[in-house]
C-alpha cells in the first residue's frame, strides 16, 4: 500500500478554561489514503470538529493549543511548519468545508470576490483568467447563471446555494485532500441529499481524498470506504464501513447503529443510548464509555483500554469486544 496522503499520529488538543483543561482530542491516530473517502462519526462534543481544525491548524489560541502529536500531509509534518508555509498548503493542497456557511462566508463581500481570493492566493492568476476560473468553479458545483452570481452577496442566496458556494471555494484550487465538517447540518433532507451527491461526484471527478465528518452513520454507510468512530475525544472503533456497520465491535458503535430508524419490518420503539457524554475536564483513566455501557465490568471502571487490532483492518478500544 502506498503512503497515506494524511497521517495523524497521537494528536492531543486541549483547551485551557477557568474550570480546568478540556481534553477535546486525546491521543487520536488515523490515516487517509489518496482518493479515499473516510467518515469520522460521533455525537456532538466528541471531538470531531476539533480534530479537523487541528489538522488545518485553525485551533484558536488561546484558549486552545495542540499539545502533542504529528499531522503528516504527504509525509511532511505540517504542525512543524511556520504559519506562512502553512498558508500555502491550507486552502490549496488541503481545503475544508465548514459547518455553517452563513458564519463562514463574509456577508459584506460578493460571492465572486470570495472565490477569486482563494484562486488568486494559491494559483497567482488575475484579470480575465481569474474571472473565468471563478465562473468555471460555480458551474462545476451547479450554480445557475454563474456570471450573474459572482456579484451576489451570501444573504441573497438560499442555504443550499450557500453550501454550494462553500464547496466551490474549497475546491477552487483543486485540493488533494478535502475535509468536510458536517456539510449538510443546516439543510433540509432533500437539499442534504443533493449536496452529498454533489460532493461524491466531485470527489470522483477530481480524485481527491475526502474526510467526511458527521454524526449520521447512514451518510457514512452510503459513501465512505472506511469509518472512524469517535467518543469523548478518542477513536474507539475503526475499519471498513461495511464491516463496522454489519458487525460493530464497540458497545457505543452498537448503540449508534441500533438507534438508526428502520424503514421496513416490524415497528418498534427507537433505541437510545442512556446517560450523557462525560465531562472532558479531568477525564478519569478508565473507559470513557463505562458509565453508559450495558456490558461494563469492574476492569472498565479502573483502566483505559488501548485501541488494539481486533480483526484484519479493524481496531477497537474495548476490553471485551469479542464477547459482546
Amino acid at each position: 500500500m502506498t503512503a497515506p496522503i494524511l497521517k495523524v499520529e497521537n494528536l492531543h488538543t486541549y483547551f485551557a478554561l477557568e474550570e480546568g483543561r478540556v481534553e477535546a482530542v486525546n491521543d487520536v491516530s488515523f490515516e487517509v489514503q489518496e482518493g479515499e473517502i473516510v467518515g469520522l462519526v460521533g455525537e456532538s462534543g466528541c471531538g470531531k470538529s476539533v480534530t479537523s481544525l487541528s489538522v488545518m491548524r485553525l485551533i484558536p489560541s488561546p484558549p486552545g493549543h495542540i499539545a502533542d502529536g504529528r499531522v503528516l500531509f504527504k509525509g511532511q509534518d505540517i504542525l512543524s511548519l511556520r504559519e506562512s508555509e502553512m498558508c500555502s498548503i491550507r486552502g490549496g493542497d488541503v481545503s475544508m468545508i465548514f459547518q455553517e456557511p452563513m458564519t463562514s462566508l463574509n456577508p459584506v463581500i460578493t460571492i465572486g470576490e470570495q472565490i477569486k481570493e482563494a484562486i488568486h492566493l494559491h494559483q497567482h492568476v488575475s484579470g480575465a483568467v481569474l474571472n473565468d476560473r471563478a465562473v468555471e468553479i460555480l458551474e462545476m458545483v451547479g450554480i445557475p447563471r454563474p456570471e450573474e452570481q459572482l456579484n451576489t452577496f451570501p444573504h441573497q442566496m438560499s442555504g443550499g446555494m450557500r453550501q454550494r458556494i462553500m464547496i466551490a471555494i474549497a475546491l477552487s484550487c483543486k485540493p488533494d485532500l478535502l475535509i468536510a465538517d458536517e456539510p449538510t447540518t443546516a439543510l433540509d433532507v432533500t437539499i442534504q441529499a443533493q449536496i452529498l451527491e454533489l460532493l461524491l461526484t466531485l470527489q470522483k471527478k477530481m480524485g481527491m481524498a475526502l474526510l467526511l465528518i458527521t454524526h449520521n452513520l447512514g451518510v457514512v454507510a452510503d459513501i465512505a470506504q472506511r469509518v472512524l468512530v469517535m467518543y469523548a475525544g478518542r477513536i474507539i472503533e475503526s475499519g471498513p464501513t461495511e464491516a463496522v456497520i454489519k458487525t460493530p465491535q464497540h458497545p457505543y458503535t452498537i448503540g449508534l447503529i441500533k438507534s438508526i430508524p428502520q424503514l421496513s419490518g416490524k415497528r418498534k420503539r427507537l433505541h437510545s443510548i442512556s446517560g450523557h457524554v462525560p465531562n472532558l475536564i479531568g477525564l478519569p483513566q478508565a473507559c470513557p464509555f463505562e458509565q453508559r455501557c450495558p456490558h461494563k465490568r469492574e476492569k472498565c471502571t479502573k483502566e483505559l483500554p488501548e485501541l488494539t487490532t481486533s480483526t484484519p483492518e479493524r481496531m477497537v478500544r474495548c476490553f471485551y469486544w469479542n464477547s459482546l
